[in-house]
């Protein structure tokens, strides 16, 4: 999906059968997994199936949770990879390793203009990633990330 004029302000994107279906039915398991063992631990009986509801409810949640992370690393790895290469060809200086990849993947909206002059400063004054983005004049898009 590609977003026509990418800024700060429509650049976080949302994948709808992921972020709020998966993640509405997970926490609904959960919480009903949870009601479900306290309902048959007062009652005093069949706490075993209850229990092992809970179980599998949170072996859902942390899949959950899984299935977003490993993705997201890989994607961090390749956008430290991609502006590094940019810093390079742009200054001939390797990127400043005080930037965090938090950093770096804000930064990578930054045009080519104002990306070197950015790094430094980012770096310099530890600026969060909202900070970054909110500093970038000339927006360059990402349409790749969700």
């Amino acid at each position: 999906m590609k977003i026509d004029n990418q800024t700060y302000a429509n650049h976080r994107r949302m994948h709808p059968l992921f972020h709020f279906v998966f993640s509405l039915l997970a926490l609904v398991l959960l919480i009903s997994s949870v009601i479900e063992l306290v309902r048959s631990v007062q009652s005093g009986n069949q706490v075993l199936p209850a229990f092992l509801f809970l179980l599998i409810s949170i072996i859902v949640v942390i899949v959950f949770l899984l299935i977003r992370s490993y993705p997201l690393k890989a994607q961090d790895r390749a956008i430290r990879a991609e502006e590094s290469l940019r810093h390079y060809v742009l200054t001939q200086k390797l990127l400043d390793s005080r930037l965090t990849i938090g950093q770096i993947t804000a930064l990578r909206f930054a045009s080519d203009e104002e990306f070197p002059a950015l790094c430094q400063r980012a770096a310099a004054e530890q600026w969060s990633p909202d900070t970054i983005k909110k500093s970038i004049k000339s927006w360059r898009s990402d349409d790749y990330r969700i």
